[in-house]
């Protein structure tokens, strides 16, 4: 008796198609494109969460500058001033601060001054 392999590949296009609903048209009823399109989508989102990471970082480099340029201060100077206090504050958590309690940020500025300025002192 010959034995047709029917369950089987029913059952893996079903997960297929099942990773295509809510496309429009052929995309989630056609196998052939369905198939393509899945692979693709999970190439854009594997790509893709890489690129999220890049680009918040930007965001929050961004906010930083905004709120170092407003305090008459460069984002690299703002940077290289908090490794020298020793502030291990990561560019998520600055962005934060910069915007919900300027306070706190502008308490960190005034502490990278003083780092600038004894580093200054001490090279000249």
């Amino acid at each position: 008796m010959r034995i047709k392999c029917g369950k089987t590949t029913r059952r893996s296009k079903k997960k297929w198609f099942r990773e295509a609903k809510g496309r429009r048209q052929g995309l989630r009823r056609l196998w052939r494109t369905v198939k393509q399109m899945v692979i693709r989508s999970r190439v854009f989102a594997y790509r893709d969460r890489r690129t999220r990471k890049r680009d918040f970082r930007r965001l929050w480099i961004i906010r930083i500058n905004a709120a170092c340029t407003m305090r008459g201060l460069s984002y690299s100077a703002f940077i290289h001033g908090l490794k020298l206090a020793g502030i291990n504050l990561n560019r998520k958590s600055l962005s934060q601060l910069a915007i919900t309690s300027p306070a706190v940020f502008d308490e960190i500025v005034v502490l990278v001054r003083e780092a600038l300025a004894k580093k200054s002192v001490a090279s000249a």
